[in-house]
């Protein structure tokens, strides 16, 4: 089966069975619908699109309003292809849950994409964890945080690209691997993962097994 589109709600915690407070992030996967199938024979490839989160139509464009309507669903949010062979087992229309996925939350593992909460713009020690430049005696009033010499001299009179400077920082696509499931809740359609995964509260990201 694919994976399953949701939103990150937030934090908590839970109690395990040796009685350990376990942090765990809390996300809302689905019911997510099948909008397309792609096929070997026609698109070259195997892969399955779903659509998740209600989207009025006069906020949707024409084109997007007839592609919904060929699956025979409302119009959505946001959409993902998860590409495999499960294609052929499914059909415009069809709607997948939570259940469908984890039948069994006992030791089950996922892996969790999302956009990482935007920094803006950040210097170079919060942004790769320089240490700054020395202690503060011998005249150095305003040298804490500052990067330091960049290198080059005459030769080759420039700093390479890809060195590690102030800038954006966040805001990235990142895949967290390896989530353990703490908790399944199918009536709700809430997963319990351990541990932090990226992106602000009420967020996409994209579970997969």
């Amino acid at each position: 089966m694919p994976g399953l589109i949701g939103k990150k709600i937030g934090m908590t915690s839970v109690f395990g069975a040796d009685g350990k407070n376990i942090p765990c992030t809390v996300i809302e996967a689905g019911p997510c619908v099948v909008t397309q199938i792609r096929t070997e024979e026609v698109d070259g490839y195997a892969a399955v699109q779903l659509a998740y989160d209600e989207k009025k139509e006069k906020h949707t464009s024409a084109p997007m309003l007839g592609h919904f309507k060929k699956a025979n669903t409302t119009p959505k949010r946001k959409l993902v292809e998860f590409e495999n062979d499960f294609a052929k087992e499914l059909q415009l229309g069809d709607q997948i849950t939570v259940s469908d996925i984890f039948s069994d939350e006992e030791d089950a593992w996922v892996d969790v994409t999302g956009i990482s909460k935007g920094k803006g713009f950040q210097g170079v020690v919060k942004r790769h964890g320089f240490a700054g430049v020395g202690g503060q005696t011998h005249g150095q009033h305003n040298r804490l945080r500052a990067p330091g010499s960049l290198g080059a001299s005459s030769w080759p009179s420039r700093v390479f690209k890809g060195k590690r400077l102030a800038g954006r920082m966040g805001g990235d696509r990142v895949k967290i691997l390896n989530l353990k499931v703490i908790k399944v809740i199918p009536e709700n359609n809430l997963i319990l993962v351990k541990g932090s995964i990226p992106g602000a509260k009420g967020s996409y990201v994209i579970v997969e097994e």
